[in-house]
């Protein structure tokens, strides 16, 4: 019978690499050990602006500038001998003119002095982009706590000091009302306070943390709390260096993220997938900065709920701006604020049946050993 069967199955379709690569929305170019073209994609012609007759066997250089990070990323790779990401990339000359772009990079197989090229464009450059720049959503609402902390809570004090003076002196009917100013002023007082974490200006205390004790115990958390009806997946790389960071603070993010997870995922059926994962020569160019950061430690949190709504993914992370009916919409931008303090970048991704956060951190620069003498 198997015999029979495996008689019965056709033959492989031979695959069309040429064609798969012509379908990708990602420019694909090739350079052999003197940086000539010996290969691109549609998608690439359309990229470096000729077809790939006119440019085959052209030097990059003709057509990037010398200083371009493009021809450090190349080198990078040939000493390496690893793969290298760089995001956020502005690459410009009179033959291609300007393209904002992410850049992926490595070695050919089977001919390693030959390097592949992928280009992403705007539609996934931007992305990476506004993700860069949620930290500034957290640095907008600082000014405006520490400004409610003094502003807001000293008459809420006095308003539910009056009110309770009323109480006292007020008709049963009356003291409905006395109540109801008491427990807005409360409410509005509770607010206030989560707002005045982000008017903390002190710097970090950083130390070498271990990512998995700390979602450790955020599950432990979740799974005795507000998550014990969901299934909660790990999957994590062990071997892992430690983050440079405070554990407190990470807990909080990985807590925050955790729960929105929770909240979204399904009654039945919920799952929440935790990982962990380093990426290797990963770099971001960070507002503020001049030099790029290494941010290799990603810890990922994916529910299977219904998905953000298109009309907030724009502004997820600023203050305010939630989907919950009695949310407040605190809680992603104090954690875009606390990722910010750890020098990372957080994104996301969503689409119905499956929402990922992504936290990427630095790894905690190892002490120098002593010497001996």
């Amino acid at each position: 019978m198997n015999r029979d069967l495996a008689m019965s199955v056709p033959p492989p379709t031979p695959i069309d690499v040429d064609g798969i690569l012509n379908a990708l929305e990602s420019a694909v170019v090739v350079v052999d050990s003197s940086n000539r073209i010996v290969f691109l994609n549609s998608r690439g012609e359309q990229f470096l602006s000729a077809s790939a007759g006119q440019l085959f066997g052209t030097p990059l250089h003709t057509l990037l500038p010398g200083d371009s990070p493009v021809f450090t990323i190349i080198d990078l790779v040939r000493d390496a001998g690893a793969a290298v990401s760089e995001y956020g990339l502005t690459l410009e000359s009179p033959r291609i003119d300007k393209h904002f772009v992410n850049v992926q990079a490595g070695r050919l197989g089977d001919q390693p002095d030959h390097v592949v090229l992928a280009f992403f464009e705007r539609s996934i450059a931007d992305k990476i982009e506004r993700q860069l720049t949620h930290r500034n959503s957290a640095r907008s609402v600082t000014a405006m706590a520490a400004m409610l902390a003094h502003e807001v809570k000293n008459p809420l004090s006095g308003i539910r000091g009056a009110a309770q003076l009323l109480e006292q002196n007020s008709e049963p009917e009356d003291k409905t009302l006395t109540r109801l100013i008491c427990d807005e002023t409360d409410r509005i007082t509770a607010l206030v306070d989560r707002m005045e974490v982000f008017s903390d200006q002190r710097p970090l205390e950083r130390t070498a943390v271990n990512i998995h004790q700390v979602l450790e115990r955020v599950i432990t958390l979740a799974r005795n709390g507000f998550a014990n009806h969901v299934r909660i997946r790990e999957i994590y790389d062990p071997s892992l260096p430690a983050v440079d960071g405070d554990f407190d603070q990470l807990v909080q993010i990985f807590l925050n993220l955790v729960k929105n997870a929770a909240e979204a995922a399904p009654e039945k059926g919920g799952e929440i997938t935790i990982a962990t994962a380093y990426q290797h020569s990963v770099r971001f160019a960070v507002p503020g900065l001049s030099t790029r950061t290494n941010l290799p430690l990603v810890v990922s949190v994916q529910d299977n709920g219904d998905g953000i709504p298109e009309d907030l993914r724009d502004h997820l992370f600023d203050p305010f701006v939630t989907g919950k009916p009695k949310g407040s919409g605190l809680g992603l931008a104090l954690v875009a604020k606390m990722v910010d303090d750890h020098g990372g970048v957080i994104e996301f991704d969503s689409v119905p049946g499956r929402t990922m956060f992504k936290v990427m951190l630095a790894v905690a620069q190892q002490p120098r050993e002593e010497d001996d003498d």
